[in-house]
């Protein structure tokens, strides 16, 4: 990256000087056990020791690097890396290499929990998200029929729809994990993995577990979501 000046802020130039140091690491062209240093990154970016500084202290929270005054900065295995985090999540999303590994794991993140989620928020859920969840069904089914799969107005539907669920679950820990779920969702469509024409058929289950948590029942709850997350995982080309 071209060396982009002094700036008024340091947060716009931080951000893209993250971006790219982190697909790098997780893409495997910065390797496992590389090091760098300050230096390295006040000349390579051209800023000041403070924003290099900041850089890596950024990376340090999300377990890509490690530093000591000795070597530097040191790339880490991912095992050690914070899975959960988005920028994580979405460096991995972006990187061929990654793509395939970080799908799986975010589709299997899905299918553990939101089964669960949808049990608690038939138990859970107030009437007005009752109400919303059956709307927000509705119109993802409507959409779905009209070969909308990757249009904005299915995505905003769907999305909603499952933050909303698993937010209806009063689990703090499950509420926690509500943006890596939205990104197994959102990475689909952004990669071309989303059909144009969901099976309408598998997205009308939408309908059936929104009934069910308004009605209060938790095992058909648990088993409407274990249904549309099959029907789902059938028709997508992971």
């Amino acid at each position: 990256m071209a060396a982009s000046g002094h700036r008024s802020s340091s947060e716009p130039l931080l951000s893209s000087i993250l971006d790219t140091l982190g697909e790098e690491i997780v893409s495997g062209a910065q390797a496992e056990g590389n090091t760098f240093t300050l230096h390295d990154l006040s000349e390579r970016f051209g800023i000041s020791r403070t924003v290099a500084r900041e850089a890596m202290r950024a990376l340090e929270q999300l377990g890509l690097v490690s530093s000591s005054r000795r070597v530097g900065l040191k790339v880490l295995p991912q095992s050690e890396w914070n899975v959960f985090d988005h920028s994580v999540i979405s460096w991995r999303l972006r990187s061929e290499e990654q793509r395939p590994a970080q799908l799986a794991s975010l589709r299997e993140l899905r299918d553990a929990i939101e089964p669960g989620a949808a049990r608690l928020a038939a138990m859970n859920a107030s009437r007005e998200q009752s109400r919303r969840l059956s709307e927000l069904a509705q119109r993802i089914v409507e959409l779905a029929g009209q070969d909308a799969g990757n249009s904005e107005a299915f995505q905003e539907a769907d999305l909603e729809f499952h933050a909303l669920m698993i937010e209806a679950s009063d689990n703090e820990m499950f509420i926690a994990l509500t943006q890596p779920i939205l990104d197994i969702m959102s990475g689909r469509s952004i990669y071309g993995i989303m059909p144009d024409d969901p099976h309408v058929d598998t997205m009308k289950i939408h309908l059936d577990l929104a009934q069910a948590i308004a009605d209060g029942e938790a095992d058909a709850a648990e088993d409407a979501s274990r249904r549309l997350l099959r029907g789902v995982n059938d028709f997508m080309e992971m």
